[in-house]
């Protein structure tokens, strides 16, 4: 396919400025899933524990160089910087020039890997081709090892992203929106079908090629990191409750790797865009991904923690203190009885804590104390749990005492037991 980027005459450097900064609503922070030894004629590596992560200001991983091939979009979406109708600096790298800044990136130990998006270039089939050439040129020419997260474009050639596919840790493809109306009015050239067939495309690949390795164990791997996508919050009205379903349909369906949430960030001005007169809703994009964790290593469903009567979370507690408070009825729990799964629903405790009493009661009768060196967070599991059929102090078992406690940042309660405890920050659950 010929190559028809008009802007060679910019410095790269200008259009690594133009384009990281084009690419930092698109949130990803993953691990790459993948063992990949370098075998001597290569750079680099790619283990199956992750990549290094660093943080950003505002919480965001900024771990891989993060960039959009191009910012030139022929969609106009409401929500979007790129879109066609906004008079922005324009520019495109060639595949060359993303693999020169990849491989000087890497060897100064700036990065561990690259994710690679892109605005559409004249057609989903050419911008996806371009992304090919790249990653391709990536790992045969430069022999490049490190992890490799790319945007399947929808609308291509699913020929050209199952060949993206073959070459890339993990690909993904963002629902941007919760709702087909909500599409439809903020992303008017875009549709779920065009965006759903590709995941589809994605999910079957991993599994036949799962099935592949069993019989042909060095036989190259698809997608070895999953896929995963990425849904606005607050651009079009959407409840958390619609939000929380979709992505748990999303889980289910295509069997995903990780739902991303960003919140809405207002950098057009249009009517059919909410006002946002508190800034990006980052508090609640926070609320979404605790419940997303719940979802995924707690063993909740979303409609344990939201219903249609009930479609937004408290923003002052998070998710699971939330919907302890509201079943009361199951709690306090014996901490020297209650199964793994219950232990799961306390809050204060984690996967790897619950992990913990568990292994820990075969030898010994648990209290408090020894909870506390387990890791249980006390601040909170206190109001839900009982050891040796006994609480940490008294305290008055309603819904409003606990709940008090819980989101009072300031107030500081000494008991009868002559111990201080002290209330639990807002944000210490980050």
């Amino acid at each position: 396919m010929e190559i028809r980027i008009s802007n060679h005459e910019m410095d790269i450097m200008e259009k690594l400025a133009i384009l990281t900064d084009a690419a930092k609503y698109d949130v990803a922070c993953t691990s790459s899933g993948n063992d990949r030894k370098n075998r001597g004629d290569g750079l680099g590596n790619c283990v199956q524990a992750g990549i290094c992560h660093s943080f950003s200001a505002d919480g965001r991983c900024i771990s891989l160089l993060k960039i959009l091939f191009t910012n030139e979009c022929i969609y106009d979406c409401k929500y979007c910087i790129n879109r066609s109708s906004n008079d922005v600096k324009r520019a495109s790298f060639t595949p060359e020039e993303v693999c020169f800044l990849t491989m000087n990136f890497y060897k100064r130990n700036y990065i561990e890997g690259l994710f690679l998006s892109s605005g559409i270039l004249y057609s989903p089939d050419y911008t996806m081709e371009l992304i090919y050439q790249t990653i391709y040129k990536l790992r045969t020419e430069y022999k490049f090892n490190g992890y490799i997260h790319v945007k399947a474009i929808p609308g291509a050639d699913p020929k050209l992203i199952e060949k993206t596919g073959y070459l890339a840790d993990r690909m993904s493809i963002n629902l941007e929106l919760p709702t087909k109306e909500a599409l439809s009015k903020l992303a008017p050239h875009k549709n779920r079908k065009n965006i759903l067939t590709p995941m589809r495309l994605i999910q079957n690949g991993i599994t036949e090629n799962k099935n592949e390795l069993v019989v042909y164990k060095h036989a190259p791997s698809f997608v070895p990191a999953g896929q995963s996508t990425q849904m606005i919050l607050g651009a079009a009205g959407e409840t958390d409750y619609q939000m929380l379903m979709v992505a748990q349909s999303l889980y289910k369906k295509f069997d995903l790797k990780r739902v991303f949430y960003s919140a809405f960030v207002k950098v057009n001005e249009d009517k059919d865009l909410p006002a946002l007169p508190g800034g990006p809703p980052l508090l609640r994009e926070h609320r979404m991904y605790q419940a997303d964790w719940l979802m995924r290593f707690y063993g909740f469903k979303a409609e344990e923690l939201l219903s249609e009567s009930r479609q937004n979370f408290n923003i002052l507690m998070d998710p699971k203190c939330d919907w302890a408070l509201r079943h009361l009825e199951l709690f306090p729990i014996e901490i020297n009885r209650a199964d793994y799964a219950t232990l799961l629903r306390v809050p204060g405790i984690g996967v790897k804590s619950a992990r913990r009493i568990v292994a820990a009661r075969r030898t010994a009768i648990l209290d408090f104390d020894d909870l506390k060196k387990i890791g249980v967070v006390l601040k909170r599991a206190v109001f839900f749990i009982t050891c040796n059929g006994k609480n940490r102090y008294p305290f008055k078992y309603t819904e409003e005492f606990i709940s008090s406690n819980l989101i009072d940042q300031k107030e500081v309660y000494q008991y009868s037991d002559g111990m201080v405890y002290r209330q639990m920050n807002l944000f210490e659950d980050v």
